[in-house]
This record gives C-alpha cells, structure tokens and sequence, in this order.
C-alpha cells in the first residue's frame, strides 16, 4: 500500500473510532495508553518552566556553554519537580513540562515554582558566575501552572510516539510562561491560586502575600498572580 493509502487509512480510522476513556488518580505513562483512541481523563496541575532569552544565548555562546546551561536548568527543574511529586512529562527545547495530581496539587506546584526561583539564582547563576568569571550573563526564567480537567491521550505512530495533554491546563500553563516583564517569574492563574493552601501564599516576617494580583489583558482580562519570591531548598 502506498503512503498515501496508508496515511489516509489511518486518519479515517482516527476520526470515525470510538474513543474509550477512563477516569485516572495517577499520572499516565506512554504504555498504559493505546495507540488508538484510548484516552485517560483527570484532574491535574500543569506546570512549564521556561528558559528566557535562550535564542539569544545561542547565537552569543559557544555551543558546549549553552549546553552546559539548559543541562543546569533542566537538572535542577528535574529534581525539584520529582522531589515535590511532579511528574515530568516532556522536555521541550529550553522548558520542561510536569504534572502534579492529588488533593495539593496546587499547593505543591506552586512552591516547586518558588523553589525553581531560589535555584535558579541560587545555584546554576551563582555556579556559572563562579566558573566563568568573566561572563555576565544570567538565566532568566519564567514559569506557568494552571489547573483543570485534562485528557490524555497517545499520539505518533508504533515505535515513535508520545502522550499529548489535552486541556485548559496544559494550554494556559505553557502561555503563561510567555508573560515578558524582563524578569524571572511564577505566574499562577486563579483557578491555582484559590486552591492553594497559605503556606504557598504567605511568607516573610512579618507575614505577607508573596503574590501580586494581575491582569492577563491578551487572554481576556482573565485574573492572575505571580511572584517574585524564592522558596530555599
């Protein structure tokens, strides 16, 4: 059969399937999806981390100096995700994908974020100062969490495929993270905000909000916060 046949074959077979679906309480892995119209519905979080400004670190720096910074970057996102019960789910170029899921799921999402602020400046700026001493540059980031509803199904074809997250979340967490002010952020929409319990609102002495109320004017006047603060690990 041609290629043709083949890929019209398989688009029809796509869009005239029905679609088996489950509720899920756990983040789904590649295997526990067929590649048919197989599909695993849940509530969840969805956090990117984004490196900021990386084109123009490309252009400006040796290839193996880039590299160097999106390995730091994305080791750091990696265990801090995993540590506070993210799943990772994609590394997309200069930003990561993770999922949480359960009753704090917003909560902890959003102090991974804080806690993605503090290493950020803390360890892969301060380490690369420290070894390039003559290089004034400094990663900035921005990162987005929403929450809602998503649908997960598997995409590709046999022996090269993926899972795609279809959903509000998945969506506004990665838009979010396209917010330019010129510094490293977590911006979280109220959806993430209102579940969220205080210990990842309140901080300092004296206590305060470590979120400021903002208005998303591209995405509808929609109501959002973000934070500049840092949360030690």
């Amino acid at each position: 059969m041609a290629l043709k046949d083949d890929i019209v074959s398989e688009v029809t077979s796509i869009f005239r399937s029905q679609w088996t679906t489950r509720e899920g309480k756990t983040v789904p892995d590649v295997t526990d999806l067929k590649l048919g119209n197989d599909a695993v519905e849940l509530s969840a979080t969805i956090l990117y981390a984004d490196m900021t400004g990386s084109t123009k670190m490309v252009d400006s720096k040796k290839p193996h100096k880039s590299a160097e910074i999106y390995k730091a970057y994305m080791s750091c996102s990696a265990r801090i995700i995993k540590e506070e019960g993210g799943v990772v789910t994609a590394y997309d170029g200069d930003r990561v994908m993770a999922v949480f899921v359960g009753d704090y799921k917003n909560t902890t999402a959003a102090r991974t974020g804080l806690k993605l602020q503090w290493a950020l400046q803390e360890i892969v700026n301060r380490e690369f100062k420290e070894f390039y001493k003559d290089d004034d540059f400094q990663l900035k980031h921005a990162v987005g969490i929403d929450t809602s509803k998503v649908f997960v199904s598997r995409i590709g074809v046999r022996n090269d495929n993926d899972l795609v997250w279809v959903g509000r979340a998945a969506n506004y967490a990665a838009k979010l993270t396209t917010i330019s002010e010129g510094f490293s952020a977590v911006y979280v929409t109220g959806a993430v905000f209102d579940a969220m319990h205080d210990s990842s609102k309140i901080g300092g002495e004296p206590k305060r909000n470590m979120w400021t109320a903002l208005t998303w004017n591209t995405m509808n006047n929609m109501q959002i916060y973000r934070s500049n603060w840092r949360w030690s690990i």
